[in-house]
């Protein structure tokens, strides 16, 4: 491709790819911006969606801790299911700070699989 001349010189084989993913993108955020700059963020709208989102991630989070796959299936369900329950203690433990409800889970995860070898 570098032998092609102009736009299509070294990076120019990129620039439909540019156009086609910016085109698809930014009308959607745009409309977006233009939308939600008059939502109330504390609103019934915005309570909604927070509940929704939440209950998926909270979905997601439990179909990985009890069916899960790849290398995560190697490691056992009383592990996993114990990593799970010290990662809530400690989101409840740190006044519900997701930070530290993670960070609790996966070492929790890590040192229980590793103590279980």
């Amino acid at each position: 491709m570098n032998s092609l001349p102009g736009v299509w010189g070294t990076w120019g084989g990129y620039l439909p790819f540019f156009i086609a993913g910016f085109l698809a993108c930014e009308p959607w955020r745009w409309g977006g911006a233009l939308i939600g700059r008059d939502l109330d963020p504390n609103g019934e709208v915005f309570i909604w969606v927070r509940a929704v989102s939440s209950a998926i991630v909270a979905g997601l989070v439990t179909r990985l801790v009890a069916f899960p796959t790849g290398a995560l299936a190697t490691i056992g369900a009383p592990t996993r299911f114990g990593a799970a329950a010290i990662g809530i203690a400690a989101f409840f433990a740190f006044r519900k700070n997701l930070g530290a409800g993670v960070v609790a889970g996966t070492i929790a995860l890590i040192a229980g699989h590793f103590l279980m070898r």
